[in-house]
C-alpha cells in the first residue's frame, strides 16, 4: 500500500483552500472593471460556480474526470458516482479525498473565468444553464484528456496545473459566448469605464496570492518541484506585469493600475502549464512575452468586432496558448523527471508539435462544444440568453438579482 506523507497531505489541502479563494478573487477582479450597475452580478456569476459545479463534481463529475485514471480514451467512467468507497483510498502520498477536493477547485475557477467575457448582457438563467452544461460536457473530457492519462497526456503533451484544461478550454468558451451574445449596447462608440479600480486591484493581488496553490500544488507533494513551480509563478506575474507596462506605456504614453493587474495575470497565465517543467530564466521569459503579446492581442476585439468585455480572450485564451506552445521551447526534464526537455534543451520539435495539438484539440472541442450549448439555450429558454435592452440599461443588478450594489442617498 502507497505511504501517506503528512506534510504533502498538509500542503495540497492548503493549496486546495488557495485556489477556492481565487474565486472570489477573480469575482473582485472582474467586479471592479464592469459598470457599479452590474457588479453584483458579475459576483453572483462566480460565486455560483462553487455551488453547481462542487456538487455536480462530487456526484459525477470526479468520476468521469478521473474514472479509468492514465488509461488514455476520451473520458473516464461511473467507477466513483458519489465518490463511493474513496475514503480509504491513497493517491501518491496523500488521501485520494485531498486530490479529489484540489481539482475540485480547479472545475469551479475554470468556467467562472468565463464570466468576464460576457459581463453586462447574459442573463442569470442562461448562466445557470450554460455553466452546468458547459462543466459537464466540455470541462470534464479536457480534463480527462490531460489531467488523468486521456489521449493527449498518453500523446506526450504537458500541462502541469491548467494551461489547455483551464485557460485555453475557458478563453475557447469565452470567445463562443460573446460572439452568439453580440456586443453591448453602445460599444465600442460609448466609453464603459471600470467602476472600481481599487476592488480590481484587491482581486489582482488574492488571484497572485491563490496561484500559488494553484501551480505549486499541482506537484501534489510539498517537494523540490514544489518550490521550483512556486518560484517561478511568482517571477512569470511579475515580469508579465512588466511587459505589459511596458508596452502599453510606449503604445498609449501611460502605465496605468488596470495594465499592472492585467499584465500579473498574463504571466501567471502563462507559466501555469510551464510552472512544474521550467527553470532558471525562463519564467522571466514566458511571463514578459505573455505581458505584452496579450497587452497587442486587446487590439484583436476591435480589429475583428467582438465584444470580449473584460478581455477574457486576449488574456486567457491567448495567454493559454503562449504558455502551453513554449513550454514545448523551454521544458527542462532536469526540472522533474516527468517532464520532457523541450526544443531550447536539446530534445528536439517533438514537444513542441504535441503541444500545438494540444492546443488546437482543446481549442477547437472547447469553442465548437460551448457553441452549441449557447444556440440551443438561446432556442429553449423562453427569453434567450440576452438581456433585454431596456435590463442592460437598467443595470444587471437589479432586473436580475433584484439587489444593487451600492446603497447611495444624498444627504
Amino acid at each position: 500500500m502507497p505511504e501517506l506523507n503528512s506534510g504533502d497531505t498538509a500542503w495540497v489541502l492548503v493549496a486546495s483552500a488557495l485556489i477556492l479563494f481565487m474565486t472570489p478573487g477573480l469575482a473582485l477582479f472582474y467586479g471592479g472593471m464592469v459598470r457599479a450597475k452590474n457588479v453584483l452580478a458579475m459576483l453572483m456569476q462566480n460565486f455560483f460556480a462553487m455551488g453547481i459545479v462542487t456538487v455536480i463534481w462530487v456526484i459525477f463529475g470526479y468520476s468521469l474526470a478521473f474514472g479509468d485514471l492514465g488509461n488514455g480514451g476520451l473520458i473516464g467512467n461511473f467507477d466513483f458516482l458519489g465518490l463511493e468507497d474513496l475514503g480509504s483510498e491513497v493517491t501518491g502520498t496523500i488521501p485520494t479525498l485531498a486530490f479529489v477536493a484540489f481539482q475540485l477547485t480547479f472545475a469551479v475557477i475554470t468556467p467562472a473565468l468565463i464570466t468576464g467575457a460576457i459581463a453586462d448582457r447574459m442573463r442569470w438563467p442562461a448562466w445557470v444553464g450554460f455553466i452546468t452544461l458547459w462543466s459537464i460536457l466540455v470541462y470534464l473530457p479536457v480534463a480527462h484528456w490531460v489531467f488523468a492519462g486521456g489521449w493527449l497526456a498518453e500523446r506526450g503533451a504537458l500541462d502541469f496545473a491548467g494551461g489547455t484544461v483551464v485557460h485555453v478550454n475557458a478563453g475557447a468558451a469565452a470567445l463562443a459566448l460573446i460572439l452568439i451574445l453580440g456586443k453591448r449596447k453602445g460599444w465600442p462608440k460609448e466609453p464603459m469605464p471600470p467602476h472600481s479600480l481599487p476592488l480590481t486591484l484587491l482581486g489582482t493581488g488574492i488571484l497572485w496570492f491563490g496561484w500559488f496553490g494553484f501551480n505549486a500544488g499541482s506537484a501534489l507533494a510539498a517537494n523540490g518541484v514544489a518550490a521550483q513551480a512556486f518560484l517561478n509563478t511568482f517571477v512569470a506575474a511579475a515580469a508579465g506585469m512588466l511587459g505589459w507596462v511596458i508596452v502599453e506605456r510606449m503604445k498609449s504614453g501611460h502605465a496605468t493600475t488596470l495594465g499592472a493587474a492585467s499584465g500579473a495575470v498574463a504571466g501567471l497565465v502563462a507559466i501555469t502549464p510551464c510552472a512544474g517543467f521550467v527553470g532558471g530564466m525562463s519564467p522571466i521569459v514566458i511571463g514578459g512575452i505573455a505581458g505584452a503579446v496579450c497587452f497587442l492581442a486587446i487590439s484583436l476585439k476591435f480589429k475583428f468586432g467582438y465584444d470580449d468585455s473584460l478581455d477574457v480572450v486576449a488574456v486567457h485564451l491567448v495567454g493559454g496558448i503562449l504558455g502551453s506552445v513554449l513550454l514545448g521551447l523551454f521544458a527542462d526534464a532536469s526540472v522533474n523527471e516527468l517532464g520532457t526537455d523541450g526544443a531550447f534543451y536539446g530534445g528536439g520539435w517533438e514537444l513542441f508539435g504535441e503541444q500545438l495539438i494540444a492546443v488546437g484539440a482543446v481549442l477547437v472541442f472547447s469553442l465548437v462544444v460551448s457553441a452549441v450549448i449557447g444556440l440551443v439555450l438561446k432556442a429553449v429558454l423562453p427569453k434567450g440568453i440576452r438581456a433585454s435592452e431596456e435590463e442592460e440599461a437598467a443595470g444587471l443588478d437589479i432586473t436580475q438579482h433584484s439587489e444593487t450594489g451600492y446603497a447611495l442617498e444624498r444627504s
